[in-house]
């Protein structure tokens, strides 16, 4: 189970931080990803991070729209993982999604959503 929060409301420029917090572990490696949708649009890529399993290494991946701005972290030990979402414009505006899986793309569990929604 998968359970985001830290979404509201939010003026451009300013920041958020998005929590998902997971239940279970896993012995393999495994993919934590954020995704977001807006009103009529396709749920779009926001950024990943890649744990390798027992190296405990790690990577992150962002989407072009956010790199530099939007930062993926984890807390293994509150199994939970984070994205610090800097700089926001209001085309940031969208249901924000965790998911987990085994490889990226291949997602197999999905959070309800948190809405962030920036002012201009």
């Amino acid at each position: 189970q998968l359970v985001e929060s830290g979404g509201g409301l939010v003026q451009a420029g300013g920041s958020l931080r998005l929590s998902c917090a997971a239940s279970g572990r896993t012995s393999s490696s495994y993919v934590m990803g954020w995704f977001r949708q807006a009103p009529g649009l396709e749920r779009e890529f926001v950024a990943r991070i890649t744990v390798r399993i027992p190296w405990n290494s790690e990577s992150t991946y962002y989407a072009d729209s956010v790199r530099g701005r939007f930062t993926i972290s984890r807390d293994n030990a509150q199994n939970t993982v984070y994205l610090q979402m800097d700089s926001l414009k209001p085309d940031d505006t969208a249901v924000y999604y965790c998911a987990f899986g085994l490889a990226p793309g291949r997602y197999n569990y999905w959070g309800q959503g948190t809405l962030v929604t920036v002012s201009s």
